[in-house]
């Protein structure tokens, strides 16, 4: 048998109470019957009730453990890598304050909604790179989203390509069951505006692997002008760029790996229901084990003592016969 904690002050102060006080009673009683010359045997009757009664209630104080049990142990989690546009686009503010400000604000609630997954980040634009390796760590990777502006990748254009590559071969282990490559989730964020010649090729390759992809569009149809800083972006005519929501990429890029398209604009936000779709895939079973548990019987002592307290309530017995 074990506890779940050991005697201490406030039981050694109920202990020491209960005999100062019963003891005083006794021996009131005691003096009072001899001096009477009565018998007064009775009143050990009820001592022995009541040192019962006060025993079981420390003892489920106590908490008293037995009856080792086997329990499994399954530890369960999924593997997911977001991919962050930061090209020169994502600084357009038709979803304020900007589209990168805004996405660093719900990737913070993506991580918070799986906290027993693994996630990393990729960033990209025309070229991509590993800003967090898959993790458990949340705070490790609040502080990179904290970090994501669009200085750190070169800017020449957005492309799919790049990240769904990296991330595909992140993901792929040649030890990893294809029942479980299910487990394993892209999300890419972009604006839509794809340039690359070799998405379609890399998004068959997602597809035959198993492995699940989201896109996440953010922008509106109308668009903005994009804020360098130093002002607005121009083309070569000296006429402000004007960035427009692009989505027809991102839903084929979903269909075509049998994911789906979700979108962040100026009246909805789709981030919920993609933290829903995700939740709903089944985690891989990553470690079984079983341990030995006992199961706390406070319950039944607790039961005794307060069925003894009621029956000393209900009774009662001539202490001094006289």
């Amino acid at each position: 048998m074990t506890w779940y904690r050991e005697i201490g002050s406030l039981e050694i102060t109920f202990i020491l109470l209960f005999v100062f006080f019963y003891g005083a009673y006794i021996f009131r009683v005691v003096n009072i019957a001899r001096k009477l010359n009565t018998p007064y045997k009775m009143i050990f009757v009820k001592l022995i009730l009541r040192l019962a009664m006060f025993a079981l209630f420390i003892i489920a104080l106590l908490g008293p453990s037995y009856g080792e049990t086997s329990k499994e142990v399954k530890s369960v989690g999924k593997d997911i890598f977001i991919a962050v546009d930061l090209s020169n686009s994502m600084n357009a503010n038709d979803v304020q304050p900007t589209r990168l400000e805004k996405i660093k604000f719900e990737l913070k609630n993506i991580i918070d909604a799986f906290s027993s997954d693994r996630i990393g980040i990729i960033i990209f634009s025309n070229e991509a790179f590993v800003q967090c390796p898959l993790t458990y760590d949340q705070n490790a990777l609040n502080l990179f989203i904290e970090t994501l502006n669009t200085n750190l990748v070169p800017n020449a254009g957005t492309d799919f390509g790049p990240p769904l590559k990296m991330a595909l071969e992140k993901l792929s282990d040649e030890e990893t069951p294809s029942s479980q490559q299910k487990s394993k989730i892209i999300v890419l964020i972009s604006d839509g505006e794809d340039f690359g010649d070799d998405t379609a090729s890399v998004s068959n390759d997602i597809e035959s692997s198993g492995i699940k992809l989201f896109t996440l569009g953010v922008g509106t149809e109308k668009g903005s002008k994009i804020n360098t800083g130093k002002g607005f972006k121009k083309d070569k005519e000296g006429n402000d760029v004007v960035t427009q929501l692009a989505p027809i990429s991102l839903k084929k890029l979903a269909a075509d790996t049998d994911g789906q398209y979700f979108e962040i604009n100026q009246q909805n936000n789709d981030v919920a229901r993609l933290i829903n779709t995700i939740n709903a895939i089944e985690g891989e079973l990553r470690d079984t084990r079983k341990v030995d548990v006992s199961a706390n019987k406070y319950f039944y002592f607790l039961i005794i003592a307060v069925a003894l307290l009621l029956f000393d309530i209900s009774t009662s017995f001539k202490t001094i016969k006289i």
